[in-house]
This record gives C-alpha cells, sequence and structure tokens, in this order.
C-alpha cells in the first residue's frame, strides 16, 4: 500500500488490490471483489496489502470505547410481491 489506511475515517476513500476493493466509510468498511493471490513476490505483495488493511481494520475496531454490540440492519426491509403467488 502506499498510502496508510485509516478505516471509518471518511465516506470516501478506497482501497484496491488485485480485483479486491475496501471502501471506507465512517460506519462500516466494504470488501468485495476477487483477488488470486499467486505464489511468487507480487502474489506476496498482494498478500501483505491485503493484511495490513485487514490489520487496520481490526485495531480500528479494538480501540473504539463506543463499539456496539450490534449496529443492526443498514436498510430498513422492504415487502415484496411474491412471483410464485
Amino acid at each position: 500500500m502506499t498510502k496508510k489506511f485509516q478505516p471509518f475515517s471518511n465516506d470516501s476513500a478506497s482501497l484496491s488490490v488485485g480485483g479486491f476493493t475496501i471502501e471506507n466509510g465512517t460506519d462500516k468498511v466494504v470488501l468485495y471483489g476477487s483477488l488470486d493471490v499467486t505464489r511468487d513476490k507480487s502474489g506476496l505483495k498482494q498478500a501483505r496489502a491485503l493484511k495490513a488493511a485487514v490489520d487496520a481494520i481490526v485495531r480500528a475496531l479494538d480501540q473504539d470505547k463506543a463499539l456496539l454490540d450490534d449496529s443492526g440492519p443498514t436498510e430498513e426491509p422492504q415487502q415484496v410481491k411474491n412471483p410464485f403467488a
């Protein structure tokens, strides 16, 4: 990683490791995509970048003294018409 990833610090930053994306947010960090970690120096570099980002997320959560037990659903459930009825 060229710049230090600071989880939960803003709602606009994102980090890409190969085809894997980590999107920052003040209330959550979203991880998605696909990453092939190959058995070579490039794979090692990508694995270290991913580990550094996840370690930073864990550190931020560990240091949060006001951490909730569960933040609940992020969206209200919506009722949809049953397509089989």
